[in-house]
């Protein structure tokens, strides 16, 4: 199962691009290593405060698919300078 998890986010504290790509640098590389989905920048990218991701999971069933998805988005929510604003998942 095919799982796309499609979410915006504010980064707060970003005053430049170079602080805002500091900081999605480092939530993509560690969802990359803790997690095995793929995770991309998919909108906003010239935009110092506003972001939006594409993250996708495959999994055998789509409650694996689901329960990696949302340990994704919790791993989001738990840093301080992004706040996820509106996310959609759709299955494939």
């Amino acid at each position: 199962m095919i799982g796309c998890a499609d979410c915006e986010c504010l980064i707060y504290h970003a005053g430049s691009l170079k602080e805002k790509r500091a900081v999605l640098q480092r939530i993509t590389s560690r969802i990359r290593q803790k997690y095995n989905v793929s995770i991309a920048e998919t909108d906003y990218q010239d935009l110092w405060q506003r972001t939006r991701f594409g993250i996708v999971a495959i999994t055998s069933d789509k409650t694996s698919t689901e329960r990696v998805l949302q340990s994704v988005l919790q791993f989001i929510d738990s840093f301080p300078e992004i706040e996820r604003t509106i996310t959609s998942i759709e299955w494939l």
